[in-house]
């Protein structure tokens, strides 16, 4: 793999990030298939690219839309011409809410999630003030609390129908604001690898999604019914995301699934047992210096991702039986000693890597470059490449 990869970008000076296309057509079916009859909204943050928004979009049968990750992205992804857009997280940014409303007026699809009385009150305020009915998605928290260990996330304070309740009755006291989603995204199923590198741990995950499984199923059920009852008009009910296609493309009440890093496959995602992706993005480091016959330093590498701090969020060598990180030095700011095994590699050589999470790739480089076969396809440009930033 690495010599066609050697063979088309050799004229690029390194680092830089890269995109398979072959590997990304893989992912865009592998989705499709896992996601049967179910509609796929695309999770931009996984993506960061405008052109590789455009291409998933195009090559993804039953694509709903885009789920985006703040106000000024989405603005962003509107001027590009894109519609149907969930803000997939609460935005408290009143400037931006105020161009997003415009953005409605003019016939665009945008909608809100909420799961709070604040939010509700600004969407409900500046809706008002344009003369705008402000669509939004309520945020159902369905991780599971099993006493001794919460499994999931704590971000929407909607955990059971007792909250439920009284926030829906608020929400009906705004007619300007239109519940037109229901979202129960699984955490702790899609985003939680079944296969880390302690087998003991990995028993435990298996067990408790397995239970989670069974409580998410009946939780987001009675909760999307409850919702219906009062606003019998939902149009959508969301879940997902990569890591649970299948399971959540089986559940009756969900409309629409989530899912982003599943289609450049990052590091993360090989502790899935049930998911086999093709990897399709990561980047490529120069080798400037030599200290010992067994090791090199690569010109930069520490791209680190986010989330509870561990091994798991360093890069990932694309040949993983070749080399290894020093314990004490890791992936540096500038620089990365690495310790090589059974290979003979000199000063000038490139060293391939897979970020450990997906979008996040896209905040270092301001280019994919591509490849399709043995043959550079050119650059897609990240959002970075675009000149913006977002988070």
């Amino acid at each position: 793999m690495t010599t066609r990869m050697e063979q088309a970008f050799y004229h690029l000076e390194r680092p830089f990030a890269w995109l398979d296309l072959d590997a990304l057509d893989k992912n865009i079916q592998t989705v499709h298939n896992a996601c049967g009859e179910k509609q796929i909204r695309i999770a931009t943050k996984s993506i960061r690219s405008v052109e590789v928004l455009r291409y998933i979009q195009k090559n993804l049968a039953n694509a709903v839309g885009l789920m985006t990750f703040t106000a000024a992205e989405t603005i962003y992804l509107l001027e590009q011409h894109f519609d149907h857009l969930l803000l997939g997280y609460p935005v408290m940014e009143e400037s931006a809410i105020r161009r997003l409303l415009h953005f409605v007026k003019d016939g665009k699809s945008v909608t809100f999630m909420v799961d709070r009385p604040e939010h509700i009150q600004l969407l409900a305020k500046l809706g008002e003030e344009l003369g705008v009915r402000v669509q939004v998605c309520i945020d159902i928290n369905v991780s599971n609390d099993f006493k001794l260990l919460y499994f999931g996330t704590k971000r929407s304070s909607l955990y059971s129908l007792e909250l439920l309740t009284p926030f829906l009755q608020f929400i009906q006291q705004h007619p300007i604001i239109e519940v037109t989603g229901a979202m129960g995204y699984e955490a702790q199923i899609a985003g939680v690898g079944n296969r880390p590198a302690n087998a003991l741990k990995g028993r435990l995950i298996e067990t408790m999604q397995k239970q989670a499984k069974k409580q998410v199923t009946q939780f987001r059920r009675l909760a999307v019914a409850h919702i219906k009852a009062y606003f019998p008009n939902l149009r959508f009910v969301n879940g997902g995301g990569s890591g649970s296609m299948r399971y959540t493309a089986q559940q009756k009440e969900v409309t629409e699934i989530t899912v982003g890093s599943a289609f450049y496959a990052p590091a993360l995602f090989d502790q899935f047992t049930h998911l086999q992706l093709a990897k399709a993005a990561g980047f490529a480091l120069r080798v400037t210096r030599k200290p010992e016959k067994d090791i090199v330093v690569c010109h930069g590498g520490g791209y680190i991702a986010s989330g509870a701090m561990g091994i798991d969020r360093l890069p990932v060598f694309y040949e993983s039986a070749t080399f290894a990180y020093l314990s004490l030095e890791g992936a540096g700011e500038v620089q990365t000693p690495i310790k090589v095994k059974g290979s003979n590699i000199q000063m000038g050589d490139t060293i391939y890597f897979r970020h450990a999470k997906a979008g996040e790739l896209c905040e270092r480089f301001q280019v994919l470059h591509s490849i399709r076969g043995d043959e550079y396809m050119g650059p897609y440009t990240t959002y970075r490449g675009d000149g913006q930033c977002f988070l």
